[in-house]
């Protein structure tokens, strides 16, 4: 297993009830395979620095995980695909 952070920025045109819980059915992938889902911190709507698909705003999200590179692998692929969320980086800390 090793620790990951991921950051997501959602649509902005998502209500606030609905971020948590669209999140947590992506990661749904990390723990069917073993994984575990260690903070969720969504940050709120926040301004872009530039735009993207012609919105100024986004909501931020920050995910850390312990999983292995298979499943975050797969968590990528399945948030790219996805239309609610804009972007997404996967990190992995260095560990001091």
């Amino acid at each position: 297993m090793r620790h990951y952070e991921v950051m997501v920025i959602l649509d902005p045109d998502l209500e606030e009830r609905q971020v948590t819980p669209t999140l947590e059915s992506f990661l749904k992938v990390i723990s069917s395979s073993g994984g575990s889902v260690e903070k969720l911190d969504v940050w709120g709507r926040r301004r872009l620095s530039y735009e993207m698909n012609k919105k100024s705003e986004g909501i931020y999200a920050v995910v850390d995980i312990q999983a292995e590179p298979a499943a975050v692998a797969e968590l990528e692929r399945q948030m790219r695909l996805s239309e609610s969320i804009m972007r997404t980086k996967v990190l992995r800390p260095e560990l001091r």
